[in-house]
């Protein structure tokens, strides 16, 4: 089990960068898969990446290849989604998620989720 809390969203305009942060409190966290979901209004949540314990292997929706990099820190328990070249189409709660693997983090059934960050981008 781990904690997780989400920060660093924001107000921004198309064409802006954000990144967010994601810090984990609890024991082990590297050895825990994580990545990031998104939910709109008036949307279904939706994946958006997922990054391996170590770093090594990293997975993305299709409409944020290129734009959007996930990366993790683990001296800092510290998971990270980069976002570039943001659209109004990325305006969502972010939410980070933990889980055993890659896979139950995707499918979005990892059992730690933090509370999400609010990403709003303007056109």
């Amino acid at each position: 089990q781990v904690q997780l809390v989400e920060s660093g969203g924001g107000l921004v305009q198309a064409g802006d960068s954000l990144r967010l942060s994601c810090t984990a409190s609890g024991r082990a966290f590297s050895t825990y898969a994580a990545g990031w979901f998104r939910q709109a209004p008036g949307k279904e949540r939706e994946f958006v990446a997922s990054i391996s314990p170590l770093g090594r292997y990293t997975y993305y929706t299709d409409s944020v290849k290129g734009r959007f990099a996930i990366s993790r820190d683990n001296t800092k328990n510290t998971v990270y989604l980069q976002m570039n070249i943001l659209s109004p189409e990325d305006t969502a709660v972010y939410y980070c998620a933990a889980g055993e693997n890659m896979y139950e983090v995707g499918r979005g059934n990892s059992g730690s989720w933090g509370q999400g960050t609010q990403v709003t981008v303007s056109s």
